[in-house]
This record gives structure tokens, C-alpha cells and sequence, in this order.
């Protein structure tokens, strides 16, 4: 199930439970970086909490001393693939995605989408992903992703 909302630099903390709910939410940046026709997906590691050895975008938790997400999206980029700041470009925000995954119960996952420009970069992967592959988006359809990456990624494009 996905659930579009605006996006709003006022962002709730990064994880929390919703008021009056039986129901947590978390807060996620998810990123995408763009090489000519092809776009950047990593294979999460069996290391980390969630999502093991599903494919994702670049993506982290907003933590509550950040200063937005975009800033915790490229944090993200250079922790999980070495580029640095300075070799990115934003092509673009998308709005604020609401998503329900049916592995976790009583669980949304607010993610704030960012694509971003990159040309030939050097990836160097860390714990928390075991592999990487640039691909072109119409084939994104072809790997078990997390949840609704396909339509975080579209709406991007």
C-alpha cells in the first residue's frame, strides 16, 4: 500500500509512535544516483536490521540531530558508497511517501526520495551492502527490492 503526502521541511522525530495510534512510523531517506542512463541500486547485507538481501536505493534513517533529509541523503551516499558530496548533484526531491510493509507490523515508513546526478564514480560499498549494479529503471521490476522501490523511483524519474 503506498500513501502520497506533502512534503514539509517541519518533519516529525525520526521514529516515533503516531498519536493516538497503535502504529510506529520511521523516517528514511532513500537515493538514487543517476550515471548517464542507468540508475545506482545496492543488495542490503544479511548485517543489517531490516530489509536483508533485498535491493534498495541509498538509504538511511533521519536521525533527530539532522538538519534535513537532504543533508542525511548525501551522509548516506558517502557512508554507503565512498562518493563524496562534492561529486553529486540533485536532480530532484520528490514528495514525502508513505509506505505499509507487510513484514512489519503496525509499521510505516516515511521516505523522502532524492535523485541525484553522478558521472563514472567509484563505488566502494560498506557493511551495510553486499552488492551493487547500475541498472536502466525499466528493469528495476527485475530484483526483490524493499517494498514500493519501483514507485519511489519512478516518481523520481
Amino acid at each position: 500500500m503506498l500513501i502520497w503526502i506533502n512534503h514539509t521541511e517541519n518533519y516529525p522525530p525520526c521514529s516515533a509512535q503516531l498519536p493516538g495510534k497503535d502504529l510506529n512510523y520511521t523516517n528514511i531517506v532513500t537515493s538514487f544516483l543517476k550515471n548517464h542512463d542507468k540508475i545506482l541500486i545496492l543488495k542490503r547485507s544479511d548485517k543489517v536490521k531490516s530489509m536483508k538481501s533485498l535491493w534498495a536505493g541509498i538509504s538511511g534513517i533521519i536521525e533527530k540531530d539532522d538538519l534535513s533529509p537532504l543533508s542525511r541523503a548525501e551522509i548516506e551516499i558517502f557512508e554507503e558508497t565512498g562518493i563524496k558530496q562534492e561529486q553529486i548533484n540533485l536532480l530532484k526531491e520528490s514528495q514525502q511517501m508513505k509506505i505499509v510493509s507487510v513484514q512489519y507490523k503496525n509499521h510505516e515508513w516515511n521516505i523522502f526520495p532524492f535523485l541525484f546526478k553522478v558521472e563514472n564514480p567509484e563505488i566502494k560499498l560498506n557493511w551495510e551492502n553486499s552488492e551493487f549494479e547500475w541498472v536502466k529503471p525499466s528493469n528495476i521490476v527485475n530484483y526483490k527490492t524493499v517494498p514500493s522501490l519501483d514507485k519511489i523511483l519512478f516518481n523520481l524519474l
